[in-house]
């Protein structure tokens, strides 16, 4: 934490000394000045009481007649007045003719600028004191630190310690927030672990700090240990789970908050409604939707937005559709939402259907909008349209090609067996491929056995050390398909000698609104020996019916028995089975998988007894 910086920039004035007093109050000023009738106090009353500009401005208007403007209480009362009602530049020009403003006028203008996130002219101002002789008390340096940038704050503090602020609790609270929003967690933590009391506010901040940079375990150790909690709290909890990819945490979390009677808000919905998505929890995202409703819940664009994300990752486009259509002045946001849902799920045409659409609305298509366009255009193949549309970013509507939008193309041109083209496109981009698009290509040479390309890729991907698990996992799966189990075993050398190891696959389960996770293989639940009993029917069902496993892609060269077991026990079928243990007849399963980020559905018409149904990819 910095002591040394010191405030040595001249002053800048905002607006002249001498500016004409607002327009509206000009003709006042001719008037014949006399003594106001009523008291002081009665204005201080009567201008905290104002609720409109027009009352404020008459107001003024009598005082000017008055001879009351350079009134230093109700010069003050009416620069904050200003503020609060969003004529910022009404309160400069007052300060400005304010003769020798005292620490509370540079405090107030501070604070208004500050709190409309004008962090530097709100330093100017501080500046600007601090040139005159006029010395900052708790509150100035309280309010220039309110959303303060990292270094700005930094010079702050040392002005803290200065003036002898840096053990007052707002000051200590302020200085807090700034190391936590600027990311220095070290100097947050020695603030708050050195404070005597540490306040709701204070409390909060530090959570908020950890939960922001992934320490949500820390974050959670400080929440629990908090006598008072109010909704911003429950809310920052929420979202550091829902943020760092721990959806299940923040809807237990968010059940808990509606049993101690906290009442969400708009920002609680949004991270819930992100986890149900991130889960494919459709039953817990329909019940949040219906909390919305009952408890008459205005859905804005930002709510209904996350509507259409939930519902479309959960796999009902109708609801997401059926929201779409009912939100009134759907921004651009809305839009990619939809199109979005439809692309993930392979409806293409609906997709650009969706995007002709917008032209009629004036709505200007952005980066994600595209994203959304070629992806659509990659489910379904459409070749020809994903080129025209690349193209059409940059020459049609000056947007750069980013880095996804490289992935969605490389995607379409190697899921339709255009492998070459897809590499020339790679070694001819602008920007450094990533390792998503490596994996896109790597999972096309598996598909279309091209082992030699696969190769070529990984060699590449070592020497720049741009490998990953998934990287050898994929080359693994080249050599499996093709039975080249030395190249398997080389590869499995190499992720031993890289200290490389494969992320385990997890597939989870929404039943009676609780999300059930599995791994292959997985004994931890309490109902596995129903599951596994269960699993030896479906796969009796499956014999029955013809079905044989595709051994190809297991990476052991091991005997038939052995790679039949181990694709018996993938996590997926366990949920499966755990679904058709735990629900009714004519249900459909929904089952989500975090290595590919897809969801099944399995309807079985006549389950238990008959498994009539199709596995089909959502």
């Amino acid at each position: 934490m910095s002591s040394t910086i010191l405030f040595t920039t001249p002053p800048i004035a905002t607006t002249n000394r001498s500016s004409l007093p607002p327009p509206s109050l000009a003709a006042a000023t001719t008037t014949t000045k006399r003594h106001h009738p009523l008291p002081p106090d009665t204005l201080t009353l009567l201008i905290d009481k104002s609720k409109s500009v027009s009352q404020l401005l008459q107001i003024h208007a009598s005082l000017i007649r008055h001879s009351l403007d350079q009134h230093p209480i109700l010069n003050f009362k009416l620069q904050r007045s200003y503020s609060s009602l969003g004529l910022l530049n009404y309160s400069v020009l007052l300060f400005n003719r304010t003769h020798n403003p005292s620490v509370y006028f540079y405090t107030a203008i501070i604070h208004s600028h500050a709190v409309n996130s004008l962090h530097e002219q709100a330093l100017e101002f501080y500046i600007q004191m601090l040139t005159h002789g006029v010395e900052p008390n708790e509150f100035t340096l309280s309010a220039v630190l309110k959303s303060c940038p990292l270094t700005p704050g930094q010079a702050l503090h040392s002005q803290a310690v200065k003036f002898g602020f840096d053990s007052n609790t707002y000051v200590r609270t302020a200085l807090l927030d700034v190391y936590a929003r600027g990311g220095d967690v070290l100097s947050a933590q020695q603030l708050f672990d050195t404070m005597p009391e540490k306040s709701l506010v204070s409390l909060t901040a530090m959570i908020t700090c950890y939960a922001k940079h992934g320490n949500v375990d820390s974050a959670r150790l400080l929440f629990d240990g908090m006598v008072e909690r109010d909704v911003v709290c429950w809310n920052v909890m929420i979202h550091g789970y829902t943020q760092h990819g721990r959806p299940n945490e923040a809807l237990v979390l968010f059940r808990k908050m509606l049993t101690v009677k906290v009442k969400p808000n708009e920002v609680t919905l949004l991270s819930v409604l992100s986890a149900c998505g991130q889960l494919g929890a459709l039953e817990s995202g329909k019940w949040v939707h219906s909390y919305i409703e009952n408890n008459r819940i205005q859905v804005n664009v930002h709510l209904g937005t996350a509507l259409i994300d939930m519902y479309s990752k959960c796999g009902s486009l109708d609801d997401a559709r059926l929201v779409f259509d009912q939100i009134k002045d759907k921004d651009v946001v809305a839009w990619n939402s939809m199109i979005a849902g439809y692309a993930m799920h392979g409806f293409g045409q609906d997709a650009l259907q969706l995007f002709n659409n917008m032209s009629p609305m004036r709505l200007h298509p952005t980066d994600i909008t595209f994203i959304g366009i070629l992806s659509a255009c990659a489910n379904a193949g459409l070749i020809s349209e994903g080129w025209s549309f690349f193209h059409s970013m940059k020459d049609e509507y000056g947007i750069e090609p980013k880095i996804e939008h490289y992935g969605c193309m490389v995607n379409l041109l190697s899921r339709a067996g255009h492998l070459e083209e897809a590499y020339e496109l790679v070694k001819k981009m602008k920007i450094d491929p990533d390792p998503v698009i490596w994996g896109t290509l790597l999972g096309a040479c598996r598909l279309y056995g091209n082992i030699a390309l696969g190769e070529e890729i990984v060699e590449f991907l070592v020497s720049q050390n741009l490998a990953n698990s998934g990287t050898y996992i994929l080359l693994s799966n080249i050599y499996a398909a093709a039975g080249n189990w030395d190249g398997v075993a080389r590869v499995r050398s190499m992720m031993i000698d890289n200290g490389v190891q494969k992320e385990p696959g997890c597939s989870s389960i929404e039943v009676n609104n609780k999300v059930h996770e599995f791994l292959a293989g997985d004994l931890k639940h309490p109902k596995s020996n129903e599951i596994y009993m269960m699993l030896e029917e479906i796969n009796g069902w499956l014999k029955a019916y013809g079905y044989t496993p595709q051994m190809d892609t297991v990476l052991q060269d091991i005997g038939h028995s052995e790679k039949q077991r181990s694709l018996e026990v993938h996590s997926e079928k366990l949920a499966i089975a755990f679904g058709l243990i735990s629900t009714q007849p004519e249900t459909t399963i929904k089952i989500v998988k975090n290595l590919r980020v897809l969801q099944f559905a399995f309807t079985s018409p006549i389950h238990p007894m008959y498994m009539g149904g199709e596995f089909q990819e959502i």
